[in-house]
């Protein structure tokens, strides 16, 4: 029997995909992303924390400039203050309480569309007089005592004002530093902090007094001779009496603080600035 030659079978070519572009709901997907993430930090700076940069030094020793801290939203309850881009216009609060003395807050300044912290020293109520620097709470001063001057090492965001009282020392590493003259304050529940009073018989030194309305607080920055607080008017350039509405929250934790030599175009600048031991 003769063999029948046969010519090899042609080669399947193989199947080559073609190349495919993304779908349209691959772009859809991350575009939803992105505004879950931008919604999500809209609910937390509204609701629950916002960060705040400290710009002057009306609460000199507390906080400093350049110090960048949280505010706890939650504490005294949301006003349409808190809501951003002013989205929702209403009076009063919700889910509302009252600072206690002695609390830092931050608070939208009746004045103009800024943010500014001072310190809660007044309620509803309160009858607040100060005289000589003292501040006298319903009749009776708060004590007052002298520690230790606060000595703040001198930055280009933290000047020592030539026109106040305090001393200028050498620190390490060849720095000089302001030494404020500071106090120890205490309220009638205990709580104390620290002021600083820099001149006698400055304009801040006389005030009162005054009771405090109903729905407003009586608020102080702690460098008292440096803060336009609640015993000035908004004419005079100050907070004057603070409408509880206008609380935006509680002062929380600093986060980062730079004493305002770092330059944008120099990294290495940025850490060589940061004051390591207020974060936090």
């Amino acid at each position: 029997m003769s063999e029948v030659e046969t010519e090899p079978a042609a080669a399947i070519p193989a199947t080559v995909p073609e190349p495919v572009g993304e779908k349209p709901e691959g772009w859809w997907a991350t575009l939803r992303f992105i505004l879950i993430v931008f919604l999500l930090a809209l609910v937390l700076r509204a609701f629950v924390a916002a960060p705040f940069s400290i710009p002057s030094g009306s609460m000199i020793p507390r906080l400093l400039i350049g110090d960048y801290l949280f505010i706890s939203k939650w504490s005294y309850g949301y006003s349409r203050f808190s809501l951003p881009f002013g989205i929702f216009d209403f009076d009063g609060r919700i889910l509302g309480a009252l600072p206690e003395r002695g609390d830092v807050v931050v608070f939208r300044y009746p004045g103009a569309d800024e943010d500014f912290v001072k310190r809660v020293i007044g309620l509803p109520g309160d009858t607040i007089e100060v005289r000589r620097g003292v501040v006298i709470l319903d009749g009776r001063p708060l004590p007052r005592r002298r520690i230790a001057d606060f000595n703040l090492e001198i930055s280009p965001n933290s000047p020592c004002k030539p026109d106040f009282d305090v001393r200028q020392l050498p620190g390490e590493g060849g720095t000089i530093l302001c030494a404020y003259p500071r106090f120890r304050e205490t309220l009638p529940d205990g709580t104390s902090y620290d002021v600083l009073d820099q001149l006698d018989g400055s304009d801040a030194d006389t005030y009162g007094p005054i009771e405090v309305p109903a729905g407003q607080l009586f608020v102080m920055g702690d460098n008292r001779d440096d803060s336009l607080d609640s015993r000035f008017t908004v004419a005079q350039g100050g907070v004057g009496l603070l409408p509880v509405e206008n609380v935006l929250g509680k002062v929380m934790v600093t986060f980062w603080s730079t004493n305002g030599s770092a330059e944008w175009i120099k990294p290495w600048t940025w850490f060589s600035a940061a004051r390591w031991g207020r974060i936090g």
